[in-house]
């Protein structure tokens, strides 16, 4: 079924829309709760939080990239979920090696600023990995938005381990120094 299809089936408050999502983005959303909090457990009850929270929000919202809206609900549910607590007691997933791995561009303060300074950094962000080729973009995103390992992203990408971790290294440095040229403090 066509994502405009299902997402119609929202917008009439058609009950089947959740299983038919279920069956269509349920790996891919748990592939990504999995990810970030290293519990299967963990992932499938954070897939179907997924799954009411987008029951909640169509309508009213009506998203262009199904997909990518799955998507981050998901991740935002599993991060939210691993800042509990109940991930790291069973040992964790990516994601702190993704956060680690980030530390240097986030300084963690929250003021009114940092609000208005978070849709800056989004559009400079797209804007650096528009710049990228297409390989590093995606090795980048892998990573950092879907916290898939280095081991998982070498494989994907016929690549050794060490040259996926140089790549990203890399790709921090020189997101770093774009960041800086445009004002961000860091």
């Amino acid at each position: 079924m066509e994502d405009t299809e299902i997402i119609e089936m929202y917008w009439a408050r058609d009950e089947r829309a959740i299983p038919v999502t279920a069956e269509k983005y349920g790996s891919y959303c748990a592939a990504i709760a999995g990810n970030i909090l290293g519990s299967r457990e963990d992932a499938e009850e954070c897939v179907n939080d997924t799954w009411l929270q987008v029951w909640k929000a169509i309508p009213p919202h009506r998203p262009g990239g199904f997909a990518a809206f799955l998507g981050k609900i998901t991740r935002n549910l599993a991060i939210n979920r691993y800042k509990r607590g109940s991930a790291e007691k069973r040992g964790g997933g990516e994601i702190s090696a993704v956060l680690e791995e980030l530390s240097e561009m986030v300084s963690g303060k929250e003021n009114t600023e940092a609000e208005l300074m978070r849709k800056e950094f989004a559009e400079a962000l797209n804007a650096f990995l528009k710049e990228l080729p297409e390989e590093k973009r995606n090795i980048f995103v892998c990573r950092y938005w879907y916290s898939d390992s280095v081991t998982e992203i070498a494989e994907r990408y016929g690549r050794r381990e060490g040259t996926v971790s140089m790549i990203l290294s890399r790709l921090r440095i020189k997101l770093r120094k774009y960041l800086l040229e445009r004002g961000f403090e860091l």
